[in-house]
This record gives C-alpha cells, structure tokens and sequence, in this order.
C-alpha cells in the first residue's frame, strides 16, 4: 500500500500529517507534483516532478495508484478516475470520495466553476484551518486503518 498526493494543490498541513501518519504506519509516500517542491528528509518519501503540461500529474497519479492504495487531492475530476479504477481518494479537508458521492460532487464543482466564470461568484475555497486539519487527520487515520485491515485480509 502507498500514500499518493497530489502535491502541487495539497496544503503544506495536510502533507506533514501524511508524512506523520505513513511513518507511524511504516507506508511510503509518493509526492507527485507538476513543479519542484520541498521533499520531507525521509527515505520513504519520494518526489516525482513530472513534465509540464496540462493534467500531466493527474494522468500519473491515475496511471501509477492501485486499489488499495490512497491519494490525497483535492481536484474532484482526477478523484473521480481515480475512484472508477479502484483507487481509494481523500481530500485535504477529511472528505473522502466514493462511488456514492462521485456523481454529487462532480456537479457541485461544475456549478460553482460555471458560476464563477460567468462572474457571479468570486474565489475558491476558504484557508486552510485547524478545523480542516482535524478532520483530515480524523478521516486520514480512520481511512489508513481501514485500507490496512483490507490489505492484511488479501493476504490471508
């Protein structure tokens, strides 16, 4: 089992738990960004620039995760072909994404894009807070137990 993220959008809070969490666990962590980034000091944590271009770290998060693998991102499009592959997604604010809620979150992210490209509604997403972090680590730690629990029943 690995940790993905999707590094060039995941806050700096959320990467630092991941690190946390996958140390503890003893799981590498696989940092897949667009553009250079500061690497955690750790052996078992890699960073993987890929070429530029649109979607590039997408694509190679889609191609490289497996089932039982998770990916931390927050773009609702690259977690919705990662959950038809298999692939277990989480958002740095502690939502998870799933079969069930693909559909509704998909629509919601094209309403609000469609709003503010018409000029009706400004912004992104509020910053990052301790309430956010809290929950990511709640649904990280309940989601890594989980996929680790999977994982050991394979191989029984």
């Amino acid at each position: 089992m690995r940790i993905w993220i999707d590094a060039d959008a995941c806050p700096r809070a959320a990467k630092e738990l991941v690190v946390k969490f996958a140390h503890k666990r003893q799981l590498e962590v696989w940092l897949v960004a667009g553009q250079s980034q500061v690497k955690p000091p750790f052996a078992w944590v890699r960073l993987i620039v890929v070429e530029s271009g649109l979607d590039a770290a997408d694509d190679y998060l889609v191609e490289q995760a497996e089932p039982g693998d998770l990916v931390i991102c927050s773009d609702v499009p690259l977690a919705d072909r990662l959950v038809k592959k298999g692939v277990d997604a989480l958002d740095p604010r502690g939502r998870e994404f799933d079969t069930k809620n693909m559909g509704e979150r998909l629509a919601v992210r094209n309403l609000l894009t469609d709003l503010r490209d018409q000029g009706q509604m400004g912004g992104g997403q509020a910053p990052y807070g301790e309430k956010d972090k809290q929950a990511f680590a709640n649904a990280l730690d309940r989601l890594l137990t989980r996929l680790m629990r999977e994982a050991q029943t394979r191989k029984a």
